[in-house]
């Protein structure tokens, strides 16, 4: 048998009532929320984490950590692997051909296949396996390559005024010869 319109609302109500009632809990009585409510500073400013000379007899919440080595792990991808002085000294007459080629083309020009052709030359690598960053080709400015095997890369770049130069580094953490941008 259906229900009345006034019995339907009677129940709808009870029920809405019982709901609002539930909600409406102490929130002291969370035995979740024991102990970890915010620690105030010195100054009154409310914090997530006491300060280090407070000892709090519960556990608390907080998470500490060093934001200077939470970027510096972040980051960490960036860094060059360590080579050693022997890989060094192998690599540095590819490095000191790739300035002399770098330094020629920011005179003449090129394209990109040309600039990855002429790395791949003086590096002895397949040109689509040269690394190149900017797009200054005619003039070659403001351009970064790299290049390498294993873990010895030889990256290389042009400036803005058209100065080459060449180095001998290792390869990043992430595989590559030059580093990422980074940004996220």
């Amino acid at each position: 048998m259906p229900l009345s319109r006034g019995a339907a609302a009677a129940a709808l109500s009870v029920v809405l009532l019982s709901l609002a009632a539930a909600g409406c809990a102490d929130p002291a009585s969370d035995p979740r929320t024991a102990g970890a409510g915010p620690a105030a500073s010195r100054d009154g400013a409310q914090g997530y984490c006491p300060l280090p000379e407070e000892q709090r007899a519960t556990p608390t919440p907080c998470i500490t950590f060093d934001w200077n080595q939470r970027v510096k792990e972040n980051h960490a991808y960036r860094e060059p692997m360590a080579i050693t002085e022997e890989q060094r000294a192998a690599a540095a007459p590819r490095a000191e051909a790739l300035g002399a080629a770098l330094k020629r083309l920011a005179a003449t020009g090129t394209t990109e296949d040309g600039l990855r052709a002429a790395v791949g030359d003086e590096l002895g690598l397949p040109a689509e396996s040269v690394e190149v960053r900017g797009g200054g080709y005619d003039p070659l400015r403001e351009i970064v390559v790299g290049g390498g095997e294993g873990k010895v890369c030889v990256n290389g770049g042009v400036d803005a005024a058209g100065a080459a130069s060449a180095e001998v580094v290792g390869r990043t953490n992430d595989g590559t010869c030059l580093p990422g941008l980074g940004g996220h």
